[in-house]
C-alpha cells in the first residue's frame, strides 16, 4: 500500500488543514516511511502463536469489599461550616 499526494490532500481537507505543496510532499513521504516499516511486521512468524488482547494477563486488582462501621453524623458535621437540623447548610444557589 502506498499513499499518494491525492490521500495526503483528502485527510487535509477532513481535518480542515490548509498545506502547502512541501508539506504535502513532505507528508507524503513520511506516510509512505511509516507504511513501509509497519510492513515489517508481516515478516514474523506467527503461527502456533495465541491471539491476545493484552500483552500481560490481566487481574482484579480491587480490594475485596469489607463491611465496617459507617462516620457517624456527629463526626460528619464537625468540620461542616455550618449546619442545621443534622444536614450541611450551604448558602442558597436558586431564589
Amino acid at each position: 500500500m502506498s499513499i499518494t499526494v491525492k490521500d495526503v490532500e483528502h485527510v487535509a481537507n477532513l481535518a480542515r488543514l490548509e498545506l502547502s505543496e512541501q508539506e504535502k510532499e513532505q507528508f507524503t513521504g513520511q506516510l509512505n516511511a511509516i507504511l513501509k516499516y509497519a510492513e515489517k511486521l508481516n515478516e514474523l512468524d506467527t503461527d502456533g502463536v495465541d491471539p491476545t488482547s493484552h500483552v500481560l494477563p490481566v487481574t482484579n486488582v480491587m480490594r475485596d469489599d469489607v463491611v465496617r462501621d459507617s462516620v457517624t453524623l456527629e463526626t460528619a458535621l464537625r468540620n461542616a461550616p455550618d449546619e442545621e437540623d443534622g444536614q450541611f447548610k450551604v448558602p442558597a444557589v436558586l431564589e
